[in-house]
């Protein structure tokens, strides 16, 4: 199992957290579960862990990947069993559901802050847009997550994970990865 980062704390205030005190323990140990690939961020505060129940004193856990064909999930799904079983649960179960695409906007504010400090600019913040024409529009400033300046440019629409794109810092000159923007 992945070890946990020194920088990954427990977010008690995550949003889907369950209130009932059973769940509650079941949640935050798939919680504490680091994302394979950016060790720095939870499972939960990633947006990836989306549910936890009961059934015949069974936990049952749904994630959703950032994306359908993520190569992380068959690790995560190993390192939240392993949690789970270490914890007391050998039995636990977890689902995988594509049904709901992810979105960035599940990730949380704790998850965006770990990525900055970590030096993956977190994803931009975006209003959604109505329905009808897609106007065009250029595409926000990424502020690098080294010197914050936002003098910034694309490389590569491809980071290296999927959901990432590689940008440089015309600044500082370092090259960095950005969470791209998914809705």
């Amino acid at each position: 199992m992945t070890e946990p980062h020194p920088l990954l704390a427990p977010n008690l205030e995550h949003p889907l957290r369950p209130t009932e005190p059973q769940l509650q323990k079941v949640w935050d140990v798939a919680a504490g579960v680091p994302d394979p690939e950016i060790p720095v961020i939870s499972i939960a505060d990633l947006g990836i862990l989306r549910a936890v129940r009961m059934e015949s004193g069974i936990p049952v856990l749904t994630i959703t990947p950032t994306y359908s064909g993520c190569p992380a999930m068959e690790t995560i799904t190993t390192d939240v069993k392993v949690a789970l079983a270490d914890a007391g649960w050998p039995e636990a179960v977890v689902e995988l559901r594509l049904d709901e695409a992810w979105t960035t906007d599940w990730m949380t504010p704790v998850g965006r802050d770990a990525l900055q400090e970590y030096g993956i600019a977190p994803p931009s913040e975006q209003t959604r847009r109505g329905a009808g024409p897609i106007p065009l529009t250029l595409s926000p400033p990424v502020a690098c997550p080294r010197c914050r300046s936002l003098n910034t440019r694309k490389l590569s629409h491809f980071g290296s994970t999927s959901c990432k794109s590689l940008y440089s810092c015309n600044e500082c000159h370092e090259p960095f990865d950005y969470f791209k923007v998914l809705r």
